[in-house]
């Protein structure tokens, strides 16, 4: 852990160039170099979009792009995980969804990945004017670090002369018409009409029975957390919806961390929960609603007497109780992985989508390409899905049958259930009758949620070819070849025995460790096998910490998670502001002779004079 004594001044590295086989999105069809960005403060997002933390950390730079748009270029890399990112028009089609407004390269190979030693996704790279790396910084929440940089770095190059102000390389692509834009969720209204969120529109669409003819929409179609009638209300990517016992809708309104309320004959949209802003480590997970914050919630559903909500942005479930007014977690410990059993232990990642049963509540948990789901006494079971670098197409019984990101399910009257294999773009079905896993249908792009519609017909929701789909449940699955992937990501060779795990973190240029009331850090370690750990397993307040691997385990994935805390170093000031420092990260490693003795991660970069 570091003292908070002065760090030496590293020696100036040139940033290597950005090399993508895919090419550049979002530049009028011209491919940039980086001299081509000379002049200009650079921030280079590695992410890829899967990963609900290079959502946040996408949102998060929104105001930085803006407040610095005539000297800072923000370059999106993206970095896939799953072999549908891989596909160029899934990363066009993500570009859009999630409306990054800064040109993009697509990596599908992670050559530049590689060339900056990412290790973790996101990743943010600081570049100065002159073409040097000066920071970089793993995870999310290091905005307000990486915009004190930007000011400085601004104030010392105009002083040198090397600044460049002007207009940005970003051309926005051409607005594309269309009733839907990459609708998330869907519901069957009481009435037999359809609501569907459309997401990228930052609305709600009510469709006639046919699942086509619009009936109305609800929402302005801008960005933001707006209550009342319907052509003034405001979303921003709104994905779950669920029918609540009063006939009300409850919807997810995922980037303002909010749960919202509509009344379908009204067309007003009220608030039920949420501040407007993202859960941190720290904060309050039980409350009144709209004093507690959320993060990400991406679907909700009605089990039991409260809705439930899945909090992909911190791998938990939520509860809502209308009766109290109130939320709370009801599994997960935020932990990012594959872990079953009580709900207060289990493991999630990435929740997005839900369906209730009569006996249980199911779960497309999509970063461990699962099915899962949770029963009345709160126990976690896996149905389908090994943990998260093990995804393909693959069915079968159900310990050896594959998903690839799944983003919904649907419960199905004979007690099987649908799931909505996003990144295999399938519909497939699990029996728990049989434990098997079969394909009802193939060829849907990127579907995202269905619903069930009259006559033993289903609904797709079709994301990437903004439409809903109808489909007869067949009597006998399709069959399909099996594939079986696993992550591009490379594992970390280490060596046999003793590991020293090292989170290196050095508070932001201005800022301090908060000691204030004890240790400032917090370091939770643990891994997939758990026999991969022969010691060194568990929770602590120092950020370097000696592992012992098992002789007998070949590979694995370790899991860490570090939290530190800082407070603006201004002796004047009683009441300093305070950020929180949290990186989650899953490395996966192979054991070899000659492998790595060390493992550092980097919890936060270090500035320019660090």
């Amino acid at each position: 852990m570091n003292d908070g004594s002065p760090a030496p001044r590293r020696a100036r590295v040139r940033a290597p160039e950005l090399i993508g086989k895919g090419g550049w999105l979002n530049t009028g069809g011209k491919s940039l170099t980086l001299a081509d960005l000379r002049g200009r403060c650079v921030v280079v997002d590695f992410w890829t979009f899967c990963c609900v933390n290079c959502l946040h950390v996408i949102d998060e730079l929104r105001e930085l792009e803006e407040k610095h748009r005539d000297t800072l270029v923000v370059v999106g890399v993206h970095s896939p995980k799953f072999v549908h990112e891989a596909e160029h028009q899934a990363v066009v089609d993500a570009v859009e969804r999630y409306g990054v407004h800064h040109p993009v390269l697509d990596d599908p190979e992670l050559v530049t990945w590689k060339q900056y030693a990412v290790r973790a996704w996101p990743t943010l790279v600081v570049i100065d004017p002159e073409g040097y790396v000066v920071a970089q910084h793993a995870g999310e929440g290091h905005v307000h670090a990486i915009a004190k940089l930007v000011a400085e770095l601004e104030e010392e190059h105009a002083a040198k002369g090397t600044l460049r102000r002007g207009e940005g390389p970003y051309v926005p692509p051409e607005p594309t018409p269309g009733d839907l834009r990459f609708p998330g969720k869907a519901l069957r209204l009481p009435g037999g009409t359809f609501l569907v969120s459309d997401t990228t529109r930052h609305a709600l669409v009510e469709l006639a029975a046919d699942g086509e003819t619009v009936l109305r929409r609800i929402g302005s179609g801008e960005r933001g957390l707006v209550d009342g009638p319907a052509d003034r209300a405001a979303f921003n990517e709104p994905q779950g919806l669920a029918l609540l016992p009063d006939g009300r809708v409850a919807v997810a309104d995922t980037v303002n961390h909010a749960l919202r309320v509509l009344d379908p004959d009204s067309g007003t949209v009220g608030t039920l929960a949420g501040t407007g802003q993202q859960w941190w480590q720290g904060g309050a997970t039980s409350g009144p609603a709209r004093e507690v914050s959320l993060s990400s919630p991406w679907d909700v559903a009605w089990f039991g007497d409260r809705l439930w909500i899945a909090m992909a942005g911190v791998h938990q479930l939520w509860t809502y109780d209308p009766a109290a007014g109130t939320v709370a977690v009801a599994a997960g410990t935020t932990n990012e992985g594959l872990v079953d059993g009580p709900a207060d232990e289990a493991w999630f990642a990435q929740p997005s989508g839900l369906a209730a049963a009569e006996d249980r509540l199911w779960i497309a948990d999509s970063e461990t390409s699962a099915l899962r789901w949770i029963d009345a006494d709160g126990n976690v079971t896996t149905a389908v899905g090994t943990g998260l670098f093990d995804f393909g197409h693959r069915d079968g019984a159900a310990e050896q049958a594959l998903l690839q990101h799944p983003l919904g399910v649907t419960a199905l009257p004979d007690g099987s259930v649908a799931v909505a294999d996003t990144y295999n773009h399938a519909l497939r079905r699990y029996d728990p009758a049989t434990g098997e896993v079969t394909t009802l249908a193939t060829d849907l792009r990127e579907p995202s949620d269905a619903v069930l519609a009259e006559d033993g017909e289903i609904l797709v929701v079709e994301s990437a070819r903004h439409r809903l789909t109808r489909l007869r449940l067949p009597e006998e699955a399709v069959k399909v070849a099996s594939v079986a992937h696993r992550t591009q990501r490379q594992a970390t060779e280490v060596a046999p025995g003793e590991l020293d795990l090292d989170v290196v973190f050095q508070a932001p240029n201005g800022q301090k460790l908060d000691t204030r009331y004890g240790p400032s850090t917090r370091l939770l370690v643990s891994a997939t096998p758990p026999e991969l750990l022969a010691d060194g397993e568990g929770q602590g307040t120092d950020l370097r910490r000696r592992l012992r691997l098992a002789a007998d385990v070949p590979e694995g994935v370790l899991h860490v998670s570090a939290m530190a805390a800082s407070c603006d170093d201004d002796p004047d000031n009683p009441y300093p502001a305070c950020h929180v420092h949290q990186q989650d990260w899953g490395v996966p490693v192979r054991v070899v002779p000659d492998g790595a003795t060390r493992l550092p991660l980097v919890l936060a970069g270090l500035d320019a004079d660090a």
